[in-house]
């Protein structure tokens, strides 16, 4: 309890500190402010070691989503946030958010073209295992290798809204060798890695408005085949598809069928690439078949003293992919246990500036999100159906995704960090995110990856993208692959915790740096949200 007592001039001082207890708070932490540095060296490399030892050890049996392992990482992380007072984000007090999840199986297929049913498994496949769908159409659309890129089209001059195409694998090349796309002899990412591929050709054909996109590709369309088939005769899940509540549009059937198939629409149909309209009867059918399932997102924070309800967002996925068949576990240590600790690090390092009286002016967020290695299930649900705080208020985000390992391309170069999507928004936030690893730490940046035609795709595959797609800047942090990604082999004893040390104090002064300007960063290369993924 505070004693009172009257001081000549208390009017005048009240007047210019604004009367109130925060104003006052505010004036102590600008006269004696500490070094920034000292809170980024409670990061260490020993704390960092201690805990992944733990968080990627077999007793979390791989941290599949929604499974048992997966609960014992998110109590981890929670009890993390509860031992160093570190509050819940949720007014409920909660540090969980439920994501509810569609665990999905064999969908019920049925297809008949020109007269002829479609065996399944044997003449067509669905990679849209969560869509529902009835079809009867009297054409279809082929459109050859399915691109529509700025110096190729197959959709030039064609309408496909509301109908059923037809494209084949590859790209078109020309009489010397190059590619049409590239206009080089490197093939673009329409064909240079056949999953990524392939999705940029179904993005294509949604964004044209198509209602069911069928790819030609039969090596893939065996590998497919065969695993769905061992899945549906053991009754196995197929993945795992968001539940939402909210009206939304039918998704896109999205099918493979062999070569055998489309050529029976027209012989040799595949050996053209000009697109044509086929007068051929389709009628294509699928009803999903699910149960439901729920994981959790962790989600604690510090609150911000001048600008509490803008919010700087630093994520990283809880997730693995749990156990093989043979009981081995995948620990994940890089894949994403080195990210996960991180965030607790600089939690960390953010409440050592609180209980110092320096607050950071904006409030930070620790966001750890479940089902990334199902496609980016939970950082969907957070964006795109239940954000906690209001996306227009969220600054950036600060996404971690395996920052603990050295890639092979870079042996003997190991002071390196990949970064990825820092200028795609804002460049504020790319001129920020170098000056401050110039003035604090001093790690090569490499942009490698942050092009737009990278065919490995990595903008679009860890989850920052749920954020960027809503026009919030983001950096994504990642070291690139390695021999052990997604296998039991990715163990802690690999990290380079020096490295991983470094590297989060990175991220650290970043979201400080962010979280204590005068102003929010600028986004001044908004995207257009109504266009094609």
């Amino acid at each position: 309890m505070k004693k009172s007592i009257f001081i000549l001039g208390v009017t005048a001082l009240l007047i210019a500190c604004g009367s109130s207890k925060e104003s006052a708070q505010k004036t102590v932490v600008k006269t004696a402010p500490l070094d920034v540095t000292e809170f980024a060296k409670t990061i260490t490399s020993t704390e960092l070691k201690d805990m992944l030892y733990t968080y990627a050890s077999d007793e979390f049996q791989g941290r599949e989503t929604g499974e048992a392992g997966h609960e014992i990482a998110v109590n981890y992380i929670k009890d993390f946030y509860i031992k160093d007072n570190i509050a819940p984000l949720q007014a409920n007090g909660s540090y969980f958010q439920d994501v509810k999840f569609k665990q999905l199986y064999t969908p019920e297929v049925n297809v008949n073209l020109a007269g002829k049913s479609l065996s399944y498994f044997t003449d067509i496949v669905s990679l849209s295992a969560s869509a529902e769908a009835s079809i009867n159409a009297n054409e279809i659309i082929y459109v050859g290798y399915g691109i529509d890129d700025e110096n190729y089209s197959d959709y030039k001059n064609l309408n496909v809204k509301g109908k059923v195409v037809i494209a084949k694998e590859g790209e078109p090349a020309n009489t010397d060798g190059t590619y049409m796309v590239s206009g080089t002899s490197e093939k673009s990412r329409w064909s240079s890695n056949g999953r990524t591929a392939r999705s940029f050709k179904r993005d294509a054909a949604k964004a044209n408005g198509a209602a069911a996109f069928l790819i030609v590709d039969d090596a893939a369309f065996n590998f497919y085949a065969s695993i769905y088939k061992n899945r549906a005769e053991s009754n196995s899940s197929l993945g795992l598809s968001l539940e939402s509540n909210k009206d939304e549009p039918n998704e896109m059937l999205y099918m493979m069928i062999t070569e055998a198939t489309a050529n029976s629409i027209e012989d040799n149909l595949l050996s053209s690439n000009t697109p044509k309209t086929l007068s051929k009867q389709i009628t294509l059918n699928q009803k999903s078949n699910s149960k439901q399932m729920i994981s959790k997102n962790v989600a604690a924070y510090v609150k911000g003293s001048e600008f509490p309800n803008e919010y700087i967002i630093i994520s990283a996925h809880s997730d693995h992919v749990g156990v093989n068949d043979k009981g081995e576990v995948f620990n994940g240590a890089d894949d994403d246990g080195s990210g996960s600790m991180a965030v607790l690090e600089i939690a960390e390092a953010f409440k050592a500036a609180v209980d110092k009286g320096q607050a950071p002016k904006r409030s930070v967020i620790f966001l750890h999100v479940t089902g990334e290695e199902k496609g980016l299930l939970g950082s969907q649900y957070y964006t795109d159906i239940d954000p906690l705080v209001p996306l227009t208020n969220t600054v950036a985000n600060l996404n971690i995704d395996m920052i603990g390992r050295i890639d092979p391309k870079r042996e003997g170069d190991r002071n390196y960090l990949y970064l990825i999507g820092s200028d795609k928004l804002s460049t504020e936030l790319h001129n920020l995110s170098e000056e401050v690893n110039k003035k604090y730490t001093n790690i090569e940046f490499d942009y490698t990856y942050n092009d737009e035609n990278d065919p490995n795709r990595f903008y679009y595959r860890s989850d920052h993208y749920n954020f960027a797609k809503n026009n919030i800047p983001i950096i994504f942090y990642f070291n690139g692959t390695h021999d052990d990604y997604h296998k039991v082999s990715d163990t802690p004893d690999k990290i380079e915790y020096d490295l991983l040390e470094n590297r989060t104090r990175l991220v650290f002064y970043t979201a400080w740096e962010l979280a204590n300007r005068p102003a929010r960063i600028v986004v001044d290369k908004a995207v257009d949200k109504t266009a094609g993924n």
